[in-house]
């Protein structure tokens, strides 16, 4: 429900050699669980998943969505996707250039396709309804132990821990005084998390211990001053240590990285189907408004551009044909040869193609599937 990467299940050896966590002071920790509860119930944030009448489907789709990506993004990414695929067979329904143009600048697009898988396979094998069971909900395609255990938690009131990075940073400084989780989730620190969560409100103190991690008790700059817990705080009582191998860490680039260049190709594509459609730019149109265009490209995929335009050396691009794209298209392609060669843009695209994000006509357009 905040922004986060979804836990996984493998453990390195790192991890598995680490120390478990100590066990909990009964008295102390039933004071942080109703100071992290009540603390909720007034700080938490509007956002549209949690408002009444939100279904089980509507949760799984904010959390796949939220996976490394800021709520103000998701957000109104988040109600235009629901409005236009409540339900787990609509989305199955969709056309994946639909689904993608919908997607649009979130980030790993991979994410919507995988999201479509999932909404096929629950129409098909589930009646269209979420199925309760965690085991089972791990068993869908796209869903890992992290949204498997929110949905359970959010959506039908499991009492589970729900781990995500920022759950587990707060768990980790308040009772193990630890600066920052390690890498990957272990065994050891599941089931110490997994006695953590109270019998009773286990809902609200999953969703308060996971926005407060988002809001207060941040990764690089924690606000101990504001924290309902800090009194029970280990890691601020021990003078909030650094964790040295959080200091060898660098932030991930971005700039000139092959992810960026993914990212804009992308958005020629769906710049080039909301424009084929009639929709305007794939920024700002609806999710699901345009249907997909006709083209001689595989799978009736919408008309796409050239690949010749993205990929030619300057002393061969086309230019009339350049000249002749919509302007959000023109933009778009720009924006590609300006961050990357030929060569690197046709690998990429191949890449895409591979990934099923895009297909490449028989005409040497790229269009999304």
């Amino acid at each position: 429900m905040t922004h986060r990467t979804d836990a996984t299940s493998q453990t390195s050896a790192r991890a598995q050699r680490a120390p478990s966590p100590p066990a909990a002071d009964p008295r102390t920790l039933a004071e942080v669980q109703r100071a992290i509860i009540a603390w909720f119930a007034d700080a938490a944030r509007d956002l549209p998943w949690r408002r009444p009448g939100t279904t089980p489907w509507g949760v799984l789709v904010s959390e796949v969505m939220s996976q490394q990506t800021p709520m103000s993004r998701v957000a109104p990414r988040w109600s235009a996707w629901m409005a236009a695929w409540p339900a787990p067979a609509d989305l199955a329904a969709a056309s994946p250039a639909e689904v993608l143009l919908a997607w649009d600048s979130l980030g790993y697009p991979r994410r919507a396709l995988r999201l479509q898988e999932c909404a096929r396979t629950v129409a098909r094998d589930w009646g269209g309804e979420l199925p309760r069971d965690e085991a089972a909900l791990l068993a869908l395609p796209g869903v890992g132990a992290y949204t498997a255990a929110a949905v359970a938690s959010f959506a039908y009131g499991r009492r589970t821990a729900v781990l995500d990075v920022n759950v587990r940073r707060v768990l980790g400084r308040v009772f193990a005084g630890r600066a920052h989780p390690s890498a990957a989730l272990s065994k050891a620190e599941a089931r110490w998390a997994g006695a953590l969560v109270p019998e009773r409100a286990h809902v609200e103190f999953n969703a308060g211990a996971m926005e407060l991690g988002a809001l207060v008790c941040t990764s690089r700059s924690p606000a101990c001053e504001r924290c309902p817990v800090a009194v029970h705080c280990a890691w601020l009582a021990a003078g909030r240590p650094a964790d040295p191998a959080a200091q060898q860490k660098r932030a991930q680039a971005w700039e000139g990285t092959d992810r960026q260049l993914r990212g804009a190709i992308m958005r020629v594509l769906r710049e080039a189907h909301a424009s084929e459609a009639g929709s305007g730019a794939a920024g700002t149109g609806a999710a699901g408004s345009a249907p997909a265009g006709s083209s001689d490209a595989p799978g009736g995929a919408s008309t796409g551009v050239p690949e010749a335009l993205l990929t030619a050396p300057t002393a061969q691009l086309d230019a009339e044909a350049l000249d002749g794209l919509p302007n959000p298209v023109r933009a778009a392609v720009l924006r590609v040869r300006e961050l990357g060669d030929g060569e690197r843009v046709q690998r990429l695209a191949g890449d895409l193609v591979s990934d099923g994000l895009a297909v490449r006509g028989t005409a040497g357009e790229l269009c999304l599937p």
